[in-house]
């Protein structure tokens, strides 16, 4: 394997950097150098540099918009530079489009905070409900008790003697 000066190293991440910027592939069918070596030296720049984390970045909405917003209408190489300067696959990006696409087409959606009052409500009302049959059920129990205890006759509270 050849060993690539430092100043040729820093030429070739400089045209992988940048507004200009180009593909490692396009780069290394350029000057002759394989294309994983370069994306290798630009992953390595990046880490140094502090450009590269361990975790991937967690985007907000605006963020999202930003970009997608700024990639409408752009050409391919526009587009390409765009994606590397913010760090994004083009997967990414059509996914965010798309969504966005959804989320416009669907219109306004109901408050979550009145679904859950509406929930809350319904709940409050079954616990209601299920009281009142427990009850009714505890006096048809009680009910037959009696019922077999004084018997089907009359009404027990009656002073009357029977003839």
């Amino acid at each position: 394997m050849p060993q690539y000066s430092p100043a040729f190293k820093n030429r070739m991440l400089r045209r992988l950097i940048g507004p200009s910027a180009m593909s490692a592939n396009a780069l290394a069918h350029e000057v002759g150098v394989g294309q994983p070596l370069l994306s290798r030296w630009l992953r390595e720049s990046r880490s140094v540099e502090g450009m590269a984390s361990s975790k991937k970045k967690k985007w907000t909405g605006a963020e999202k918009l930003r970009v997608v917003t700024e990639a409408r209408g752009l050409s391919e190489n526009e587009l390409g530079a765009l994606l590397r300067r913010e760090g994004l696959h083009a997967s990414d990006l059509a996914a965010w489009q798309s969504a966005a696409e959804a989320a416009l087409s669907e219109g306004p959606r109901p408050s979550r905070s009145a679904d859950a009052r509406r929930i809350h409500e319904l709940e409050r009302e079954l616990r209601r409900k299920d009281a009142a049959l427990a009850e009714t059920a505890a006096l048809l129990v009680l009910k037959k008790k009696v019922q077999a205890i004084w018997g089907d006759g009359g009404d027990i509270m009656d002073p009357r003697p029977e003839r």
